[in-house]
């Protein structure tokens, strides 16, 4: 749900998230790891590392059409393995998310020649494009087809025909970018002689209806294929076209097409073989494949269960499940797993049979950086002692030695890495909740600054004063939090809380980093003010606390994730401090469905609440999503109507504002008025703001911001006026 929220969040109060429109994301490497190119004003400059050396080696009149005065707007660009020829992504458009089709440039250093590809096909509508392996040809997707174009004769070969809205080949549908991070849909074989690629078909999928009330004087609607939970996914297979025939070979996965998800697929270090993961409708069983490309045999070479759900690559790869980590010549590849309760790395031998685990100890892994196999070190982040915090560590491949911290030890917050493909280099960001913090580029292991100033975090600028703390429960559960008190705070009167709150498995609000603490909706200075800012993150949320911690929430939200906080938040007004007649609570998406909760399940605690885009009905929102934390409607439909608002609007007691944007395609619109139709039902007070035309962030239209702010801020002090008493 963008990521249910708090992606949104996190674009607008903290600068360190980079949303970019595809592959490869952040900083563009040498292919040896050496340096790193960059588009800027000049053009596009490399820079050799570690002295930092900068050449142009494009400059702008190189990204000049002929004909024209003005060189393109580098939106993102991609080096062929040569690096004779430069593909350069221009005049992009959003798709649901992000910005992922646009027009696409060929730039060929050796004579300087700069041609549009696809200049035949309708304008920003070519997606993903990539080099053949021999930088001869470029493959892209447009219209739901697959297309090759030679840069030869510029002569354009449609690979695929039957794509349509409906049957979609090289990318994917709504809920599987959403849910699975899967965007890019299709992949050179090595020898540049096939290309393998994901078909969704969603003709099965039923249409949900937006209306569009404002654009014109009759009204329209606008239809999104979006599978709800319990209903049946797009049907999803794989097949390998073959360029010299234009025949597609499709791969005999078992198991009813319809009934199953393949989030993951690449080329199995070869041009014969393609390896992919399979989960279950559940998604708490997932098995590898390794199909022949040629006769489309599938062979499963290893599986697992869980009780719960099984993440995918998404989880541990910065948001994106692409890739294979192959190791020693395709004998051997990387996989994550929890089944020993917490998240760690393994090296499985390539028929599965034989595996090793890397990672050792009662701590998670978060994310993969890098992995080195010429040198053997596998680089990841990691807190094993603060689940608030992440840090930079590294293992060896063979299993053999202990985690090695590589971050500063003295700099406690969060770290953030975008390492280089050998391990020699790193892009280094580090904050903490108040310190703003710096970014720097590192050589690794040892961690020296490349600039020489190895002392950056100065805790004499720090102007904020975020307190971390935990609190256990009366059903003994510790929660981590961060409080943020008054101006000129006397414990002696007692003042208004305002709890913000997520509580759901895609995203943590209990982090220590520069923005944690800050209400970005409030229209002024909430600490001046005079409230008190606390969130919590209970049983459920994402944090490095290991699997049990985090799969707690199964077939629970809306039960055990809002006992968690009503629990904490009980015992945290037992200090003299709080007014507890002034306790507010607020979130967006999956913080609003907990705002509405928390105020309908416990009024008896919270007072005024302010929901944003909440799901209402946990029956409306999408099967990927909610399935796999829930489980399937026909056979627990009453663990999704006991964790739903709407089951409990009837107990509204205090000050409730609600807010939806109606051309919401990611959490429906309908949500809010299945909410209203209960409310008014019970006869219950509360105001309401429907932003029309807006999608989930409200993010468009003139103004909608500033309104948003004003509206949260008026309605806030109004019913839970600031200061001390």
């Amino acid at each position: 749900m963008l990521k249910r929220g708090i992606l949104l969040f996190t674009l607008f109060v903290c600068s360190h998230i980079i949303v970019i429109a595809q592959p490869p994301k952040g900083v563009h490497w040498t292919s040896d790891g050496t340096g790193y190119y960059e588009a800027g004003q000049s053009g596009i400059v490399l820079h050799a590392l570690p002295a930092d050396t900068k050449t142009v080696v494009v400059d702008k009149s190189q990204l000049t059409p002929t004909g024209t005065s003005t060189s393109l707007k580098v939106r993102n660009f991609f080096f062929s393995e040569d690096g004779k020829k430069v593909l350069i992504y221009t005049n992009s458009k959003r798709v649901w998310r992000y910005d992922t089709k646009g027009d696409y440039w060929i730039l060929d250093l050796s004579d300087n020649k700069l041609t549009q590809i696809g200049k035949s096909l309708p304008a920003s509508s070519l997606m993903f494009a990539k080099f053949s392996p021999d930088a001869s040809e470029v493959a892209y997707v447009s219209g739901h087809n697959i297309y090759l174009e030679d840069l030869a004769t510029n002569k354009i070969t449609q690979l695929t025909k039957d794509g349509t809205d409906r049957l979609i080949n090289g990318t994917f549908d709504w809920a599987y970018e959403e849910e699975f991070g899967c965007r890019d849909g299709f992949r050179w074989s090595p020898n540049g002689k096939s290309i393998a690629y994901w078909q969704i078909d969603a003709y099965k999928i039923r249409n949900f209806l937006m209306i569009n009330n404002t654009d014109s004087i009759y009204s329209y609607t606008i239809p999104v294929e979006y599978p709800k939970v319990g209903e049946s996914p797009s049907a999803c297979k794989v097949g390998v076209v073959d360029i010299a025939t234009q025949k597609t070979t499709w791969m005999n996965v078992p198991g009813d097409q319809q009934q199953h998800y393949i989030p993951r697929m690449e080329w199995a270090a070869n041009s014969t073989e393609l390896i992919l993961e399979q989960l279950n409708r559940k998604q708490n069983e997932a098995k590898i494949f390794v199909c022949n490309a040629k006769t489309a045999e599938a062979k499963e070479i290893y599986s697992e269960s869980d009780k719960a759900w099984i993440d995918i690559k998404e989880r541990w790869n910065d948001g994106d499940p692409a890739g294979w980590e192959w190791l020693n010549d395709g004998k051997q590849f990387l996989w994550v797993s929890e089944k020993d309760g917490w998240r760690h790395i393994y090296i499985f031998s390539r028929d599965g049979k034989k595996e090793t685990l890397v990672t050792k100890g009662n701590y998670d892994i978060i994310t993969i950086k890098a992995i080195d196999g010429k040198s053997g070190y596998v680089y990841f982040m990691a807190s094993p002692d603060n689940a608030t915090q992440q840090y930079l560590y590294r293992t060896k491949l063979d299993g053999t030695g202990d985690k090695q911290l590589l971050s500063p030890a003295a700099e406690k917050g969060t770290h953030e890495y975008i390492v280089s493909p050998n391990g020699a280099f790193a892009q280094h960001k580090f904050s903490n909740a108040n310190f703003q913090g710096f970014k720097e580029w590192v050589s690794l292991p040892e961690h020296k600054s490349l600039d020489g100033n190895n002392n950056k975090f100065d805790p004499s600028t720090i102007t904020k004063n975020v307190q971390f703390f935990q609190v256990i429960t009366e059903d003994n559960v510790a929660l981590d939090g961060w409080m943020v008190k008054p101006k000129n705070f006397d414990s002696t009167k007692k003042y208004p809380v305002v709890f913000y709150v997520y509580t759901e498995p895609a995203g943590q609000t209990v982090t220590d980093e520069w923005g944690s603490g800050d209400d970005f909706l409030y229209a002024g200075d909430m600490p001046a003010d005079g409230y008190i800012y606390v969130s919590l993150d209970g049983r459920g949320t994402p944090a490095p606390k290991g699997a049990a911690w985090r799969k707690a929430i199964y077939r629970n939200i809306g039960r055990i994730n809002i006992r968690d906080q009503a629990m904490a938040a009980k015992k945290l007004l037992q200090s003299p401090y709080f007014d507890t007649s002034r306790v507010a609570v607020w979130g967006w998406s999956g913080g609003a469905s907990t705002t509405l909760n928390l105020l309908f399940q416990y009024p008896e605690i919270y007072k005024t609440g302010i929901a944003v885009a909440a799901v209402a009905n946990q029956l409306t929102y999408d099967n990927i999503y909610q399935e796999r934390y829930m489980g399937l409607p026909q056979e627990n439909k009453e663990d999704f109507i006991n964790g739903s608002p709407v089951t409990y609007a009837k107990n509204l007691q205090g000050h409730l504002l609600y807010i939806h944007g109606t051309g919401d395609d990611n959490v429906h619109y309908q949500n809010a008025e299945m909410l209203i139709n209960e409310l008014v039902k019970f006869n219950k007070q509360f105001q309401f703001m429907s932003y029309p035309n807006r999608s989930h962030g409200l993010s468009e239209g003139e103004g909608t911001m500033r309104h948003l702010a004003t509206l949260y801020t008026t309605f806030l002090q109004t019913w839970c006026p600031p200061g001390p008493r």
